[in-house]
């Protein structure tokens, strides 16, 4: 391992971000959750409590630091400044973004790209760990932990997923392919699968970026992106498969635009609140807005029919009711 320099870091104090309406008065979240230009949400639960890690939506250059926000109750968000940035991962010059985040044996790992790596740059996917899920956040290994292009997939847009058998998987790819691959137990390096393989490619139909894995009634539901990220089709398909490797065959479309609200709806996460109780945490573009960085984070209800298949999820403006986040 190498020598990691860490130099200071300000812990900037938390800010606490309020919606337009009065505590007594707020029972919607609204759309977006909170203010400012945010996109690839990755939405966790530790514990009673609600934790969103998203890209600071900006030109790449500017885009070199993460914050976070918290929530008890999915109305109320608390906003966490500079949970890492790249005076901590000094590997990275630029473009970070699409966090992962989980928690294991007390610590929180936090899975980020950077440099927009191509063949033969440094860059690609990082891991970070703390001891608090607000961080600070510092770099485990200084360097990317997959930093070469395997079956075609720049390796970006990663998603951590722990399996029933306590296998970790690491899903991620862009340009049109999704890999899948183990991690060791401190997550500093790659486990081979059975078949002696390191990189496995899972891609479904019409994947472009933005993978997600969740286990429903003991079937892997692989969700991902679609359609390009700075346009307005962009949006989220889904697969149902019996093993975490597939085959993964596209069902359909879960999650779009409706021109009359916003566009671009895509490059989402899940969190799962009771038994059945499904939310999805996605980005869009308010309506009208052409900018590619203009992007806002915003959350819907997910639900599934009698056979177990996704249903469309409408996007709107009032968002999700408000509910502890604990019960």
């Amino acid at each position: 391992m190498k020598n990691i320099i860490i130099l200071p870091f300000l812990i900037l104090p938390a800010i606490s971000i309020a919606q337009n309406t009065s505590e007594a008065e707020q029972k919607w979240s609204g759309n977006p959750i909170f203010k400012g230009w945010y996109a690839d949400p990755e939405a966790i639960v530790y514990d009673n409590t609600c934790w969103i890690y998203p890209t600071y939506s900006d030109a790449y250059e500017k885009q070199v630091f993460f914050d976070c926000f918290s929530s008890n109750d999915l109305v109320h968000w608390t906003k966490h400044e500079r949970i890492i940035d790249t005076t901590e991962v000094r590997w990275a010059k630029r473009a970070m973004w699409a966090p992962s985040v989980i928690r294991k044996d007390g610590k929180y790992y936090f899975f980020f790209s950077a440099n927009d790596v191509h063949e033969g740059e440094v860059g690609g996917i990082g891991v970070a760990v703390s001891n608090r899920p607000e961080g600070p956040y510092k770099d485990i290994i200084g360097k990317p932990l997959i930093n070469k292009i395997v079956n075609g997939a720049q390796p970006i847009d990663q998603f951590i997923f722990l399996d029933d058998d306590g296998t970790y998987y690491l899903y991620y790819g862009g340009w049109g392919h999704c890999n899948v691959v183990r991690l060791n137990n401190d997550f500093t390096g790659l486990l081979p699968h059975s078949d002696g393989e390191i990189y496995k490619e899972v891609t479904p139909e019409k994947y472009v970026e933005g993978p997600f894995m969740f286990k429903r009634n003991g079937k892997y539901v692989f969700t991902w992106s679609e359609g390009g990220w700075t346009g307005p089709n962009y949006s989220v398909a889904y697969a149902i498969a019996d093993s975490p490797l597939g085959p993964f065959r596209r069902e359909g479309k879960i999650l779009q635009q409706d021109t009359t609200i916003a566009t671009g709806a895509g490059h989402h996460s899940l969190i799962r609140l009771s038994e059945d109780e499904y939310y999805i945490i996605y980005h869009r573009r308010p309506k009208g807005e052409t900018h590619a960085n203009h992007r806002e984070t915003c959350i819907e209800r997910l639900y599934f029919d009698a056979d177990g298949k996704i249903k469309p999820v409408a996007i709107t403006v009032e968002g999700v009711k408000q509910r502890p986040v604990g019960k």
